[in-house]
C-alpha cells in the first residue's frame, strides 16, 4: 500500500483555501499512486486558533465530513485528517479517515491533551480506533498521543501494523519526529506516519520534520521544514528480516 503525507502551513480558519489545498494534495497523491493521504492535526479550522476551535467545530456527518467523503470518493484516494468535532456541549480534537467508497472508515478523539490551552478547549477521548485498510490493520493517534509508549504498545498488542498521526508539533520539540516517533515504531514493531505543519500560525512556529517510519525504526520518507508531499510504500511487517525488528513486545516482563 502506498501512503502519502502532506506537510504544509495552516490556513488559519480560511475553510475555502483549506479545501482547495486538500483537493490539490489528494489529487497529487492519487496521481502518484497513493491509496491514502494524511493531513496535520486540526487542519480544519487550524491548530493555533483558540478563538475559532469552539466556534467552528462541527458535528459528525455535517459539512466538513460530507465534503471530505465526497473528495475521497471523487478522486479515489482515502483521506485522514484532523478536525474540531462538536458533540453537544463538548468539543474534541478529532481525526477521521474517509474511504474512497464515500464512507467514514474511522473516527478518533485525542486521548492526551497537551497543556492548559488544549485542556481549556477540548474534552479528551476515551478509546482507540482500529480498522482495516487494504489488508493492513491501522489505527489513529493524534500528536501528543504518540509520545506515550503505552498507546503504541496497546495498539501493537491488538495487531496494528500502521499508526496514522496528524500532528501540530512546534519548533520547541524537534526530538519528537527525530527520536520519539522512530522509537515508538521500533519498540512496538509497526509503521508510524506523522504528519506535521510547517511555517508559522499566530506566532506558533512549527517544526516540520513530518516522517513515515517503518517497524525497524528507519525513516521511509522524511520532510524538512517546508511544504512537502511525502509518498512511501508501507511494507508488510512480514517482509522484514526478523533480526531487524525489536522483540520487546514478546520479551517485556511486567513487575508486580
Amino acid at each position: 500500500m502506498k501512503l502519502a503525507l502532506y506537510q504544509g502551513p495552516s490556513f488559519a480558519g480560511d475553510h475555502r483555501a483549506t479545501f482547495d489545498k486538500i483537493h490539490q494534495m489528494v489529487s497529487a497523491a492519487s496521481a502518484a499512486g497513493a491509496s491514502m493521504i494524511v493531513f496535520p492535526e486540526l487542519f480544519l479550522p487550524g491548530y493555533n486558533q483558540s478563538g475559532l476551535l469552539n466556534r467552528d467545530a462541527q458535528t459528525r456527518g455535517e459539512g466538513w465530513e460530507a465534503q471530505l467523503c465526497k473528495t475521497a470518493s471523487k478522486i479515489q484516494c482515502a483521506i485522514t485528517i484532523g478536525w474540531a468535532e462538536r458533540d453537544g456541549d463538548q468539543v474534541f480534537n478529532a481525526a477521521s479517515t474517509f474511504g474512497a467508497g464515500r464512507q467514514v472508515l474511522a473516527r478518533y478523539r485525542k486521548l492526551q491533551l497537551f497543556g492548559p490551552t488544549e485542556a481549556a478547549i477540548f474534552s479528551p477521548g476515551d478509546d482507540y480506533t482500529v480498522f482495516d485498510f487494504e489488508g493492513i490493520k491501522t489505527a489513529l493517534l493524534i500528536c501528543y498521543d504518540i509520545e506515550f509508549s503505552h498507546h503504541a504498545r496497546c495498539l501493537a498488542e491488538q495487531g496494528v501494523e500502521l499508526i496514522l498521526v496528524p500532528t501540530a508539533n512546534s519548533e520547541e520539540y524537534p526530538n519528537v519526529p527525530e527520536i520519539l516517533v522512530p522509537a515508538r515504531a521500533l519498540e512496538s514493531g509497526l509503521s508510524v506516519a506523522y504528519a506535521n505543519y510547517c511555517g508559522t500560525e499566530n506566532e506558533l512556529t512549527y517544526s516540520g520534520g513530518s516522517v513515515i517510519v517503518g517497524p525497524d525504526g528507519n525513516a521511509l520518507a522524511k520532510a524538512g521544514k517546508t511544504e512537502t508531499l511525502l509518498i512511501s510504500e508501507i511494507p508488510k511487517i512480514a517482509s522484514y528480516a526478523a533480526h531487524s525488528l525489536s522483540t520487546q513486545l514478546q520479551d517485556f516482563r511486567k513487575l508486580t
